[in-house]
């Protein structure tokens, strides 16, 4: 009872600072967990925050996100290999776990709260003309603020990818990094020649559910779509969500990959580790270790075969590009001298959807804050691991459709749906407004007037976008936030497509089955839109561009792609281009971005990059230089 009393009073300090808005629930909520799950919450489960630190390690890992985890969890494997994995950010904390608490995470000090530049064509509705793009700035990375939902994407992806040059990235050898993370707990799924139950990382449906995603299934076979696995063998049709949980918690990379192989005397893990550049030697060309701050100290670590970034689709361009590693005429801009001239921070893309779309009913069956908040459902929750609180941040089903601009030759839809028994204005503008970044009026005028009533919402997702953005340092300081240009809506294209998307949600949502909610759109006009007719194409798009909502899956910034391609920065094998020692393995790396969700994806990338590494590696043997000077 000691121990856990510590363990509440830590936490509740931890949780009151993290959640800021003061849910009265989380006193309940920590206190319920300590005492019914203490064994999940005692220290020694976690990984170990390492110091001293050696001087020189084999490998060193910069991010334990999605990627980083599993990069350095896997060549730990290896027991002559010391891999040190750097993170900017904590550990996990208990709010963390709770999938319904996702979306306040954000803006929080897990979050890096980062924000798009603007651009006059996308995110009109929000402050200052600019979309949040939250990161997981945290052990576990963006795994740990997601909503958790489990897509691997069409096997037309990963062919592409080979197609560009890239051999050894078709679906059908990508297929086995996906299975070989995987445990999968839905019992439709164990014998499928598509999953597997023997992995580290849990997928499983969320316990919990409403009965507008029976509906929303139900309307997707009413309309011609099949109710089906969309990480099987096709993916166009309607599905009950997959997330990364286990027993009711979420399953970030961290808890997945890290915490079983904690004890290892061959990985270290620092957190609240800021890496600021890659040591290069300029004689040789070749990574020899990296700069970092922890504690307020600058310090240097070495890495006697590779670095490898894993920061993500933000952070590893940055910090290429601090490194001297990026396009000349930027880094000469800001003062940098080049020691590689490449396409870093180029081709940046981004599932944007288009955020909103509101649907009233009339019966109390979705998620409303007045209705949910209460002691019964948090102890409901920490007791059983049930209950609302079970929620995949509130998106309980998807969908693969095919709009007007699809090629229907093929398995290969255009348009994803997002479908939540919740919308914008269900928490009385608590937490969601802020996470899009809303103006007032917009809030006001729209969502204020129907405040807690009952209502659900489709997100149209475009699934690949033609646009590309990029990533650009603002200047030399590396604690200073880079540029980040979305770039959205460039190209006509992406904006005809969800204009089309927007119609079949409307389409889904007048379907037979949902009469008996008596579901009708909300009607009210967004200020900047009033000039247009209420459901045309031109208000469409103009809502679209007002309330553009990243789906938070920036990829592409340090593109994978073969010698010939002169805008790849790192080659089939993961390697940066002109620099040994060096690679990148994470979001950055995808030519094209994957459709869907990325985070199953990036797992992937992970996974087979660490096979990669450790191909080339263990044709020789392994240094055992361990001194320590911190």
């Amino acid at each position: 009872m000691v121990f856990s009393t510590i363990i509440v009073t830590s936490a509740l300090k931890g949780a009151i600072s993290l959640m800021g808005t003061g849910l009265w629930l989380v006193p309940l909520l920590i206190a319920g967990l300590s005492y019914y799950h203490y064994d999940q919450l005692d220290p020694e489960s976690r990984p170990i925050d390492r110091y001293p630190l050696y001087s020189n390690y084999d490998f060193i890992v910069v991010g334990g996100g999605s990627a980083g985890a599993v990069v350095a969890s896997r060549l730990s494997e290896i027991p002559d290999w010391n891999v040190l994995l750097l993170e900017a950010g904590p550990d996990e904390n208990e709010i963390t776990d709770v999938p319904s608490l996702a979306a306040y995470l954000q803006l929080t000090k897990l979050d890096w709260k980062y924000k798009t530049e603007p651009t006059g064509k996308a995110c009109l509705a929000m402050k200052g003309g600019r979309c949040n793009w939250p990161r997981g700035k945290v052990l576990g990375g963006s795994s740990v603020l997601n909503y958790m939902l489990y897509v691997r994407g069409n096997r037309y992806d990963y062919d592409h990818w080979e197609s560009l040059g890239n051999s050894g990235w078709g679906y059908k050898q990508v297929l086995y990094y996906f299975k070989k993370s995987e445990d999968n707990r839905n019992p439709y799924l164990q014998k499928s020649p598509y999953h597997a139950t023997n992995g580290y990382l849990t997928v499983q449906e969320s316990p919990w559910k409403t009965p507008l995603v029976v509906a929303f299934i139900q309307a997707g076979v009413e309309m011609g779509y099949e109710n089906r696995d969309i990480n099987g063998e096709r993916q166009t049709g309607f599905m009950i969500s997959q997330g990364t949980i286990r027993r009711g918690n979420r399953c970030s990379t961290a808890k997945a990959f890290l915490r079983p192989v904690r004890l290892r005397r061959n990985i270290h893990t620092a957190i609240n580790s800021h890496v600021t550049k890659i040591i290069i030697d300029p004689l040789t060309m070749k990574a020899i270790g990296v700069e970092f701050v922890r504690d307020g100290r600058k310090q240097m670590v070495r890495a006697r075969k590779e670095v490898i970034l894993s920061a993500g689709a933000i952070n590893s361009p940055q910090i290429l590009m601090l490194s001297g590693i990026g396009p000349k005429e930027h880094l000469r801009h800001i003062g940098i001298p080049v020691i590689e001239d490449l396409r870093v921070g180029d081709n940046l893309q981004d599932d944007v959807g288009m955020g909103g779309l509101a649907f009233l009913i009339d019966k109390p069956v979705v998620i409303v804050q007045d209705r949910f908040q209460s002691a019964p459902m948090t102890m409901h929750y920490v007791v059983n691991g049930r209950g609302p609180m079970t929620a995949l941040g509130g998106v309980e089903g998807y969908a693969f459709v095919n709009t007007k601009y699809a090629n229907y030759s093929i398995d290969y839809p255009d348009l994803q749906f997002h479908m939540a028994p919740a919308s914008i204005n269900s928490d009385a503008g608590v937490q969601v407004r802020k996470i899009f970044g809303l103006t007032d009026e917009v809030y006001n005028t729209v969502y204020r007037p129907i405040t807690n009533k009952d209502a659900w919402t489709l997100i149209p997702v475009l699934l690949r976008p033609k646009s590309r953005g990029t990533i650009r340092l603002k200047n030399s300081n590396p604690f200073h936030s880079p540029l980040i240009n979305a770039n959205y809506f460039s190209d006509p294209m992406d904006i005809a497509v969800l204009v089309e998307g927007v119609k079949i949600a409307i389409k889904i949502s007048e379907a037979k089955v949902f009469k008996q909610f008596g579901s009708r759109i909300h009607r009210i006009k967004l200020p900047g839109c009033k000039h247009f007719k209420f459901g045309s194409d031109a208000y469409w798009e103009c809502h679209i561009r007002h309330i553009s909502e990243t789906i938070y899956h920036p990829v592409g910034t340090a593109k994978m792609g073969p010698p010939t391609d002169p805008t790849a920065v790192v080659d089939p094998r993961l390697r940066v281009y002109g620099i040994t020692g060096l690679r990148v393995i994470d979001a950055s790396i995808m030519p094209t971005i994957s459709s869907g969700n990325t985070n199953a994806p990036v797992i992937m990338i992970g996974e087979k990059g660490a096979d990669l590494i450790k191909q080339d590696w263990l044709r020789s043997s392994s240094g055992n230089n361990h001194e320590s000077v911190y």
